[in-house]
């Protein structure tokens, strides 16, 4: 499982999936080798129904079913979570208030205060009794992770705050619009961008977080070695769209 393998300081690959709503895109990322997909519902038009039907087949061949939610709010984080979510992360977190909130509502008691459901798509469907809720509970907190999206000014600036907060598991770059808010926008590659990211790299590394990026690969490829364990590169829609472009330059030409 991703999760166990990020814990133990092992490298994760995965991809963004904003389009493809047919559950086989779970079985599609597993065939490819693929550890985990994270569904966008930050930008992607995706109802919980799809998340649910999508993470059924995910987390049945042993996929990571992340999420990224729309925003933080306990009605997004709690019922992603119940869908069978393995991993939340939270588009542009950027205060140890935010993180709290965040860390409780994704951890059950006593790591933080997230409402028991006995049975869906997080116990893959079989009854939790009364009896097993404890080490079920405490099974989950260690086999879900909560993802701080770091991608602004402000997070940066308090980033060994945030990375202090119980409960956040991994801290996640979004270069993109971090560099919108650096003030040099498209400038993956420019030095503002890399003390920045170096910054939450080191926060990540001093509090024993998850470091990870969502990039090209000369991001990828520069982080890496520096300790990027959750690596997700490219979506759905480019991946679709690059393996269409190939076939028609190779047989229009």
């Amino acid at each position: 499982m991703a999760v166990k393998r990020m814990r133990e300081g092992k490298r994760v690959v995965g991809t963004m999936v904003r389009m493809v709503k047919n559950p086989a895109i779970a079985l599609l990322a597993s065939h490819a080798g693929l550890d985990f997909i994270m569904l966008d519902l930050e930008h992607g038009p995706y109802n919980l129904e799809t998340v649910d039907d999508i993470f059924k087949v995910g987390r049945s061949v042993g996929l990571g079913c992340f999420v990224r939610v729309p925003e933080l709010a306990r009605g997004y984080v709690s019922r992603i979570m119940d869908a069978g979510a393995t991993g939340v992360m939270v588009p542009m977190l950027e205060s140890v208030k935010e993180a709290e909130l965040l860390a409780q509502w994704t951890k059950y008691p006593p790591l933080g205060g997230r409402g028991f459901g006995g049975v869906g798509g997080h116990t893959d469907f079989a009854s939790i009794g009364p009896e097993a809720t404890p080490g079920f509970m405490a099974k989950t907190n260690e086999e879900t992770i909560a993802i701080a999206q770091i991608e602004t000014a402000k997070a940066v600036e308090d980033i060994d705050l945030i990375a202090d907060v119980p409960g956040i598991d991994a801290l996640l770059i979004g270069p993109n619009d971090l560099a919108i808010s650096l003030g040099c926008a498209g400038d993956l590659m420019g030095t503002a961008l890399d003390k920045a990211i170096g910054k939450v790299a080191d926060a990540a590394k001093k509090h024993g977080k998850i470091f990870g990026l969502h990039a090209p690969e000369g991001l990828l490829e520069r982080w890496i070695p520096r300790g990027c364990t959750l690596i997700m590169n490219n979506l759905d829609a480019n991946i679709l769209s690059a393996g269409m472009k190939a076939i028609s330059q190779r047989y229009k030409t």
